[in-house]
């Protein structure tokens, strides 16, 4: 069905997502989990925040389970979005309707009742995200972020930040002082035309490597590469430039990395990629059985749903 967005006008020049994605050659593990994914409205039913700074196409809780099973997953991480900015309604909406299969990364202001926090936990929330991307939120003071890591870590919650490399030295004191697991969307959108030794992804390592807390999602190819999908040999070569880096942090940190679709992948306005070509990437990136298992079943279990034991 053609994504809509219901009685709000979708951003200009943002595309719709990709309605038909390809059957994956890679066949995912019994129960890999889309640890990054999305939720948006229905607007009619779910109504985008005043304050957003994009408006995006509906994209339903029916349509992410459909390519969910489309795909070969078995669970879903739903982070909030901007759009829908501290009301996490469609998301606690799509948890509860998920038969379990799903948890969530809320979005939060210091306002937030214990009483709100414990419902959230509830309904399958295991997160907070913190976005420091200018272009996508305004900001929100630092102490104010802190004060809010100290109270959801009483429930075990992580924090999710989502950041550009750029801005890693100037963040760097604050990410290492919250009390919780940290776990940092799309490895920090390191610039993939820089040298993955160069000093940029370097940092974003050590980062990494001097704080055991620090998780990395190796996501959203899409939106780093430059150059792009490629067709070689007949056969679709799938954003070789973010190669080098996913691979490196998943060696290098076997243990706490995670991956997801991101879909329905918001902002992008150069091309819209096909989410089955996008699991084509994972064997790439993560090149034996044993580490395809460890980002795509045993990492998000341990951290999502460490109350199911093998």
């Amino acid at each position: 069905m053609k994504p809509t967005s219901g009685a709000f006008e979708k951003t200009p020049g943002w595309l719709d997502w990709f309605d038909g994605p390809a059957k994956p050659q890679f066949v995912l593990p019994a129960g890999a989990v889309d640890a990054h994914c999305h939720v948006f409205g229905p607007g009619a039913q779910f109504p985008y925040a005043p304050e957003r700074k994009y408006t995006p196409c509906d994209a339903s809780k029916d349509q992410l389970f459909a390519l969910r099973d489309h795909l070969g997953f078995e669970k879903n991480v739903i982070v909030q979005a901007t759009c829908h900015g501290a009301d996490n309604s469609a998301l606690i909406d799509a948890l509860k309707h998920s038969g379990g299969q799903a948890r969530g990364v809320a979005t939060v202001k210091r306002d937030v009742t214990d009483q709100a926090l414990q419902a959230m936990h509830d309904a399958g929330v295991r997160g907070v995200r913190f976005n420091f991307v200018k272009r996508l939120v305004d900001f929100t003071p630092k102490e104010e972020l802190m004060e809010i890591a100290n109270r959801i870590k009483h429930w075990g919650w992580h924090v999710v930040i989502y950041f550009e490399a750029v801005d890693l030295p100037e963040l760097w004191d604050f990410f290492t002082a919250l009390p919780t697991t940290v776990v940092v969307d799309h490895m920090g959108r390191p610039n993939v035309q820089h040298p993955v030794d160069g000093p940029e992804f370097s940092l974003f390592m050590k980062f990494m490597q001097q704080h055991d807390n620090v998780w990395s999602k190796v996501s959203c190819p899409e939106r780093l590469s430059v150059s792009g999908p490629k067709a070689l040999n007949g056969e679709q070569q799938a954003y070789q430039d973010v190669v080098p880096y996913a691979r490196r942090v998943v060696e290098a940190f076997p243990e706490r990395v995670l991956w997801g679709t991101d879909w329905p992948h918001p902002n992008l306005k150069d091309h819209m990629p096909d989410d089955g070509l996008l699991v084509d990437f994972i064997p790439q990136i993560a090149v034996t059985p044993e580490l395809q298992s460890k980002l795509l079943v045993d990492n998000p279990r341990r951290l999502y749903w460490p109350e199911i034991t093998v």
